[in-house]
């Protein structure tokens, strides 16, 4: 089955409920946030780009007290959200032209941003970087390698993109920003390649 960048947000629609079921809770995504969340001030702002139900990435920086902004495209995945943390701020919008009136002490963006095209990746960096106040911090999940591939949310197939690692870090410098950790296929986070990077203060 093929898969098309346009169709992400009715995938997520119509799985919502399957992907909260499946997602997993065990936290190996723990280290890096972690270290992402050393990098940012008590108490700062976080984007969430892509939280979908809002665990458990969203989840955890609620719990260590971070102001947290979740923006989703799918209206089915924020409803779990709104569900767990009525009084979050939970935002319909989609990545690749999200534009919001505050800054943000970091932005986090994991199994989200890799839905996207590689040139509206580089879009988005841009936008990413004009939406993180100095000094501030992203972090997300990409490819390990240059290229398209497909996934699975529940029963169906989505697309996958990645730029190279260099391409990456160019970019990131394009816009300000300097790379500050890449690792390719961790094994400790189910082999999910993580990128790092920090905005000029």
């Amino acid at each position: 089955m093929t898969a098309a960048p346009e169709d992400i947000r009715d995938v997520y629609e119509r799985q919502a409920a399957i992907y909260d079921a499946q997602r997993s809770r065990e936290l190996f995504e723990a280290r890096w946030l972690a270290r992402f969340a050393a990098c940012l001030p008590a108490g700062g702002r976080v984007l969430d780009l892509g939280c979908g139900t809002g665990t458990p990435i969203a989840r955890w920086f609620i719990a260590e007290g971070f102001a947290v902004t979740g923006l989703d495209i799918a209206e089915a995945m924020l409803a779990f959200a709104r569900e767990r943390w009525p009084e979050g701020d939970w935002r319909q919008g989609d990545m690749r032209d999200f534009e919001l009136p505050e800054r943000f002490d970091g932005i986090v963006a994991w199994n989200s941003f890799f839905h996207l095209t590689p040139a509206a990746q580089r879009d988005c960096i841009a936008r990413m970087a004009r939406h993180l106040a100095p000094g501030g911090s992203l972090l997300t999940t990409v490819g390990p390698r240059a290229g398209e591939v497909t996934g699975a949310v529940g029963d169906e197939t989505v697309y996958h993109a990645s730029l190279s690692p260099a391409e990456y870090a160019a970019c990131l410098e394009e816009n300000g920003l300097r790379l500050t950790g890449f690792l390719a296929e961790d094994p400790e986070t189910q082999d999910h390649s993580v990128m790092m990077a920090r905005k000029d203060a």
